[in-house]
């Protein structure tokens, strides 16, 4: 075990940048390389401009004017230059160095992206190859043979040509293409490096590279002084292995593991300090760790504490987020003076990702035999709701905080508890799990493996060990890490088609994969914490078995499947939208983890990255932006980019009135929001055939939409658009994911619809639901066209239970279906988890149903009023003269925000008040006048 976490000190990535991740270095010299002045060259030595550190290439040659915006235009393809060559920080001299022989100079980077070589004083003193890495470097007697100040390069290589070079190579193994998927740049199976940076369906291909995280110089005093590198916090209860659920009742355990520069005397105490992080007077334990071992760079000790004395952290509407600060202090022997000090921020809970095989208790309760596949929060299944989370810009040195709150405030609007962090980004910084752990966002968390086979050669796996190892002891304190995955969608994709391309060699290629993935990577995790579960991929069948002492640690289920039983988590796509809304069309599973399909951004959006002549639906620009179907190599693929415009379009066509406006700009501006109509309501239909699978058989426990988030401007999966403002996805998918829902089912061939009420309480949950039918001018239908005007209802804990079944041709008197909608809303009285025993919630929810598709629905101009109170700070928005079909508000460029509701329902002579969280404004409160409101009969209009 110790050898395992030895690895991971020649390593690391992310320094703490927030109050929740400190570190104290003792009488350490600490010089920032931010401070230091830059400058960054091409290796032809034509272009040199000022440089930052950290940075990168594109960003710096920005900042110069040499180029423009890095996302604007055909750049992906204009810029390729800039990766095909060769890129070197050089600082200036650097002074305030101390050259005496007592000290120990060292480099440290919190990561250099990738292939580098750093020269100090001249000196070649690393060649760092891994993205996701600290590298740290002695330097102590290059320093001592500087005789001026030293200066510092960094030589970052062509990522490109480099892994290519490594492809050509005899000396590698080779699959068959098909399993090496492509985007645009080939071979990324070789180098850890952010594998979307080569290219992904829904982003560019830029390869950038650069000293893309912080770095430092530290110089110590040899006779004792110490810098703290990484410090791993494992909390857990007593017994508790990885996989397997605890036992709530055991006493917790808190495991504190220093790593460290320096020389730590022998015989080192430990002692831990916990306190309420809200209330530093209330401690919640104090004393000397116990069991301290220590090696060259590590020191580790632990401590047992009460079972119940915690309060437990929870996620957002299942309790408090509960965080306390622990302080660990490391002192010689016989001192109570510490000579290394490292504080976190925590939180008691345990977290499950339970895959095993389906109990026969569970079976005895109506669940469908096979493998289990969901999350466990303190012992308690929950619904798990969300979408999936990409790199939020294809350059991370300008991700902020600020950015990273506002897109934390959309999630939250969205009555998401979990994202996943998708696996072929980078291991998120420290504060954005920081803001997960105050928002209680539960972040499933990835190993940035994706879509290829990789390799498994010695360095290559020494190279990963290292970096999952640090990530892993970086990470694990967080309270809302959830759990790790090793990659995506290997076993639901590559494997098998590994298999189909070369049988003969396919136990070769699994051998290769589960020597990684399993036996390799599972150790390291085990070696580093108990409190979190691992799976190999994404989406799988879940395990048969686990045990450390087999060669391979967990058996995966693969193929060996049971006809009828149910069997793991579903990633589901289907571009075919003459079957989008026939839910007979959907996987049933345990959970979903991926689905969706494409959508354009507002013309808000577009407008930030295209020229004004571009901006329509099927300019070359808009095309090529289009990476749905990706371009497969380093041409502009046209053809493929076409796929996905096509699909959109013949969605649109299909269902939703088709926009003609005679103005070019405005009709854009309609087939943009077209697109965006048919994402929201396929993704509604999805949600809620899943969401209902909590009460049946499959007892299916989560959903995670793709995508959150853009990482730039063009047709994606996203719900939230580069800037953050939000398509029509995410209005809808907040109503889905509310705690009690009434749904309502179409078999549009049987013409057969039933309503569902589901809820993801852990209480059982009463209400009513009211039904009223109306035509599209707003008048009721005669006898509510035969259906109960309201009708009450209970559901289980985490349950659903059908309400309404009725055959719209032969049950109902609709007098024309084209012109009719059923207006559904829902009350209920309940109790959120861990609410207090007398306290109860209203539950409110609206939906509606049209017995037709959307264009066929005899819409007429709702002639829409809207107005704006000053003193309220909310908009009114007034239905006069018919159904208003998504209510659609808008705001301006230059605001960031969203409104309260959007994309809903008016029946003539309702008002509807709107307010809207205000992120950031750049118009001086004038956008408020320039908010507008459009429904579904605006799409027609000239």
């Amino acid at each position: 075990m110790r050898s395992m976490r030895a690895l991971s000190l020649s390593l690391s990535i992310f320094a703490g940048a927030a109050v929740a991740t400190t570190e104290s270095t003792g009488k350490a010299s600490i010089h920032d390389l931010a401070l230091q002045k830059w400058t960054v060259t091409n290796e032809y030595g034509n272009i040199t401009v000022p440089g930052k550190f950290p940075s990168q290439a594109h960003l710096d040659l920005h900042a110069a004017g040499v180029i423009g915006e890095s996302n604007n235009g055909l750049n992906d393809f204009d810029l390729r230059w800039i990766a095909a060559q060769n890129w070197t920080y050089t600082s200036k001299p650097i002074s305030g160095l101390s050259k005496h022989s007592d000290i120990a100079t060292w480099l440290v980077f919190d990561g250099l992206d990738t292939y580098a070589t750093v020269k100090f004083c001249d000196h070649i003193v690393g060649t760092p190859d891994n993205q996701f890495r600290q590298w740290f470097y002695d330097v102590s007697s290059a320093l001592a043979s500087c005789k001026s100040d030293p200066v510092l390069s960094i030589n970052f290589g062509s990522v490109p040509r480099i892994i290519n070079a490594i492809n050509a190579s005899d000396e590698v193994q080779h699959w068959p293409a098909s399993v090496v998927y492509p985007f645009e740049y080939p071979n990324r199976q070789w180098v850890r490096k952010e594998q979307n940076d080569f290219g992904w369906d829904w982003g560019p291909a830029f390869s950038p590279v650069g000293p893309w995280q912080p770095g430092r110089i530290v110089q110590l005093s040899k006779g004792g002084e110490l810098y703290s590198l990484n410090t791993d916090i494992d909390i857990f209860r007593k017994g508790q292995f990885n996989n397997f659920a605890p036992d709530q009742t055991a006493p917790w355990v808190v495991n504190a593991s220093l790593d460290f520069l320096g020389t730590l005397p022998k015989h080192a105490s430990m002692s831990v300090i916990i306190t309420d992080a809200s209330d530093s007077r209330s401690v919640l334990y104090s004393g000397k760790l116990e069991g301290v071992t220590q090696s060259d760079m590590t020191v580790t000790g632990s401590v047992t504490i009460d079972a119940h004395k915690p309060k437990l952290w929870w996620p957002r509407d299942m309790g408090n987020q509960q965080l306390y600060n622990i302080t660990v202090s490391v002192s010689s022997a016989g001192s109570k003076t510490p000579i290394l000090v490292s504080q976190r921020r925590v939180g008691f809970r345990t977290i499950l990702f339970s895959s095993g095989n389906i109990t026969d208790a569970q079976i005895a309760s109506g669940i469908t035999p096979g493998n289990n596949w969901h999350f466990e929060i303190n012992g308690h299944e929950f619904y798990a709701k969300g979408a999936n989370l990409i790199p939020p810009d294809a350059f991370w040195p300008r991700v902020t905080s600020d950015r990273m709150n506002r897109l934390f405030d959309s999630v939250e609007s969205q009555n998401f508890n979990m994202l996943r962090v998708w696996s072929s980004g980078t291991y998120l910084p420290d504060w954005i799990y920081d803001i997960a752990d105050e928002r209680g966002v539960l972040l499933w968390s990835e190993f940035q493996f994706s879509d290829t086979l990789y390799p498994d050669s010695d360095d290559f796996k020494a190279n990963v060990v290292g970096e999952i190892t640090y990530n892993v002891r970086r990470l694990n304190h967080h309270a809302s890490l959830a759990c790790w995955m090793g990659g995506n969608e290997f076993e639901n994709l590559m494997l098998p088609i590994a298999q189909g391309a070369d049988p003969a060699t396919y136990p070769y290629v699994l051998g290769q994969y589960e020597n990684l993935f399993i036996t390799t990577l599972f150790n390291v995790l085990a070696a580093n914490s108990h409190s979190i579960s691992y799976s190999p991929c994404s989406a799988n069948n879940g395990w048969l078995e686990i045990d450390l002492d087999l060669p391979v640690p967990i058996v995966e289920r693969y193929y060996n499947t049971t006809s009828g039983h149910i069997y793991g988590d579903t990633d589901f796509y289907n571009y075919d939208t003459s079957v989008s809304f026939d839910t007979s069309a959907y996987p049933v599973g345990r959970f979903a983890n991926e689905f969706g399909f494409i959508s354009m951004p507002s013309i808000q959006t577009w407008q930030q990255a295209v020229d004004p002549e571009e901006l329509s639906f099927n300019s070359t620009t808009v095309i090529l932006r289009n990476h749905h179907y990706p371009a497969g190599g380093l041409t502009r693929n046209i053809h493929n980019s076409t796929l996905g415009q096509v699909e959109m379009t013949l969605a649109v066509e299909r269902y939703y009135p088709t926009p003609d406006k005679t103005d070019p700009v405005a009709n854009f501006s309609s087939w943009c929001h077209a697109t965006q109509l048919f994402q929201a309501d396929m993704y509604k239909s999805e949600i809620q055939f899943y969401r209902r699978g909590s009460g049946l058989p499959e007892r299916q426990l989560g959903s995670l939409y793709w995508q959150l988030n853009d990482i730039w401007q063009a047709p994606t999966w996203a719900g939230l658009e580069y800037d953050g403002r939000w398509k029509v996805l995410p209005y809808v998918s907040r109503r889905t994911y509310e705690h009690v829902i009434a749904s309502a089912f179409w078999n549009y061939t049987a013409n057969e619809l039933e309503i569902w009420v589901t809820s993801d309480l852990w209480e059982p949950v009463a209400g009513e639901v009211s039904l009223t039918w109306v035509d599209l001018k707003g008048k009721p239908i005669a006898n509510n066209a035969g259906m109960t005007k309201s009708t009450k209802f209970n559901v289980g804990a985490i349950n659903t239970t059908q309400i309404i079944t009725a055959n719209i041709q032969s049950d109902l008197k609709i007098p024309d279906t084209s012109d009719a909608v059923l207006v559904i809303e829902l009350t209920a009285h309940g109790k959120l988890p861990n609410a207090a025993s007398s306290k109860t919630t209203t539950f409110t929810h609206h939906n509606h149903f049209l017995p037709v598709w959307p264009n066929q629905a005899k819409v007429s101009d709702p002639k829409l009023h809207l107005s704006y109170n000053k003193s309220t700070k909310k908009f009114t928005v007034e239905a006069t003269a018919g159904v208003s079909l998504y209510t659609w508000l808008t705001h301006p460029a230059g605001v960031l925000g969203f409104f309260d509701d959007n994309a809903f329902v008016l029946r003539p002579g309702e008002k509807k008040e709107v307010g809207f969280t205000l992120q950031q404004d750049t118009t001086g409160g004038k956008w408020t006048e320039q908010v507008t409101v459009e429904s579904l009969w605006d799409l027609t209009t000239p």
